[in-house]
């Protein structure tokens, strides 16, 4: 009997997800096996799969040409609000938004520093550098190489010719050289700021030996630095420095808030972490309890004290941390959920949450089963947990964003479609068909699955415009999202639908809220109907008129 473990294990790895990374409304994914996979809005290109459609299920992205695409091993990826980052194991790295399709950046070596008796490049020989993290968020991008280098392109902030503050548009990755000398360990920035981990002599030691500094626009305190300056070069925050108590291993950005997870610097028996906010507090997004922007870094003092968080993320206006027994926390704008203002939840427990909430799984099951990671985009939020094999994704639907074939807004976690349906059994990648006819020796059981696929996959379509309708339609009449507890109780257990007496019984038991919108409603559809009808009459007569003449 042929030996398939190898096929089944290169298998596993195609279905685990490693990382994932969100952009303003589409979501990246990487797998095991070194595949990325996108869904969500496609406009700019920035899911690359060559078009702009949007995509509701995860799609693979590829690179270069079909024989390239699957040699190439992508290791990092980050998303932008509007473009992607992938990195592959050899340190190439691949961009795309913008650009409809993912291509190749090949700038870095052909950068030489402003100072030549500092160069790096130089010293260590062109043909050393290797880029081995890629990071994104608003309109930048940012890399760190082998030697510990950061390199910054895109929006970037810069000084400008008069000294002071400005952002610089640079299509040529560009090192920072304040860090010169010293190891740049990791990075993340928001619309307009960046905040980088330094070591703080020429090597990475352990986290206890890291520095934390932020620059860029400071205009709400984001940078955590006691005021609103903006800083156009790197600037030590204080509260991070080498001689803090603190030892941060995790930092993200929000729009302009920022979040740091820090552990109590050895000698310490307690392994317990402390996440720390600080910039635009307007929708709750710093988990302080109040509105307030904070100029300092300030602990979230409602999370539990006894717990390790794993991850942390921000959206626009929204932050989210998971702790490594799968309790999750998000707070900010809608109740943490992210959603932006134009999609405001009208529901009875609608408004910001100023202060961590706890999101629970299922209603049966409050923690997700082991953690992975957590991302944010911009009013959706993303939880790979089980060890990498699953995905819950909640917050705004609309464009597909949420993975789960719908477009409408979640306000609890729903389930990824992860693996995609095809993958479940069509796994070319592995192997030929013809072996895997020979491994399962059912050619036509392999035919019909295919063919039932094909059908459900057509029918999910279907269901999801058949949503879209629905939502919209009822979105007009009753002025909120639709919801599946809308559903009247009898069609959902029967299946029949008296609407004469549904419709008597939705009008006996609306509030006067409600009743007023609908009188709007159908006030205004009848005041079209009859328009349209006096215009089609008048025309009508018209062409009468004409006949006679």
């Amino acid at each position: 009997m042929e030996d398939t473990s190898s096929f089944h294990n290169s298998n596993n790895l195609s279905r685990k997800v490693v990382a994932i990374a969100a952009g303003e409304a589409h979501t990246l994914l990487l797998t095991g096996n070194g595949r990325v996979y996108s869904w969500g809005r496609g406009i700019l290109g920035r899911l690359g799969g060559g078009s702009e459609q949007d995509e509701f299920f995860p799609v693979q992205v590829k690179f270069g040409s079909e024989e390239d695409s699957v040699r190439i091993r992508i290791v990092g990826i980050a998303a932008g609000a509007y473009h992607s980052l992938a990195l592959a194991d050899d340190g190439s790295v691949w961009c795309w938004g913008y650009n409809i399709l993912p291509c190749l950046l090949n700038k870095f070596l052909e950068l030489h520093p402003p100072d030549s008796s500092s160069t790096v490049l130089e010293a260590e020989g062109k043909a050393s550098l290797k880029i081995i993290a890629v990071k994104a968020g608003g309109m930048m991008s940012l890399s760190i190489d082998n030697l510990g280098a950061l390199w910054m392109w895109g929006n970037c902030p810069e000084q400008s010719k008069e000294g002071g503050f400005s952002l610089i548009s640079n299509f040529t990755p560009t090192p920072v050289w304040e860090f010169h000398g010293h190891t740049v360990v990791k990075v993340a920035c928001g619309n307009e700021h960046v905040v980088a981990l330094v070591s703080a002599g020429e090597s990475y030691k352990g986290e206890d030996d890291l520095v934390c500094y932020s620059w860029g626009n400071n205009s709400h305190g984001q940078l955590g630095l006691g005021d609103k300056e903006n800083r156009p070069r790197p600037e030590v925050v204080k509260t991070f420095d080498l001689g803090s108590p603190w030892a941060i291993y995790e930092v993200a950005c929000g729009a302009f808030h920022t979040a740091l997870l820090t552990l109590k610097k050895k000698p310490s028996d307690i392994i317990e972490s402390t996440c720390w906010t600080f910039g635009l507090g307007d929708n709750g997004q710093l988990g302080h309890g109040t509105t307030q922007s904070i100029l300092l870094p300030e602990p979230v003092k409602e999370l539990p004290q006894n717990v390790y968080l794993v991850s942390v993320d921000c959206g626009l206006f929204h932050t989210c941390v998971v702790s490594s027994v799968g309790d999750v926390w998000s707070w900010g704008m809608e109740k943490g959920l992210g959603l932006c203002p134009d999609d405001s939840y009208a529901g009875t427990d609608s408004g910001d949450a100023l202060s961590p909430l706890l999101i629970s799984c299922n209603p049966y099951q409050p923690e997700f089963p082991e953690p992975v990671q957590v991302a944010c985009g911009a009013a959706h939020t993303v939880i790979v947990a089980q060890s990498g094999y699953k995905l819950w994704s909640w917050g705004r639907g609309r464009s597909g964003v949420l993975g789960n074939g719908k477009t409408i807004d979640c306000y609890t976690p729903t389930i990824v479609l992860w693996p995609p349906l095809m993958e479940d059994f069509r796994q070319g990648e592995l192997r030929s068909n013809d072996e895997l006819h020979k491994i399962n020796g059912v050619t036509e059981t392999d035919e019909k699955l295919s063919s039932a696929l094909e059908e459900l996959e057509l029918l999910q379509a279907k269901l999801s415009v058949m949503e879209k309708y629905v939502s919209i339609l009822h979105g007009s009449i009753f002025g909120e999202p639709f919801d599946e507890k809308d559903i009247n109780v009898s069609l959902r257990d029967s299946g029949a639908f008296d609407i004469a007496k549904e419709w008597e019984n939705m009008l006996e038991a609306a509030d006067h809220t409600k009743l007023i919108k609908l009188e709007m409603f159908y006030r205004n559809m009848l005041a079209g109907v009859k328009d349209k009808l006096t215009k089609r009459r008048i025309k009508e007569i018209i062409n009468e008129s004409l006949k006679s003449t």
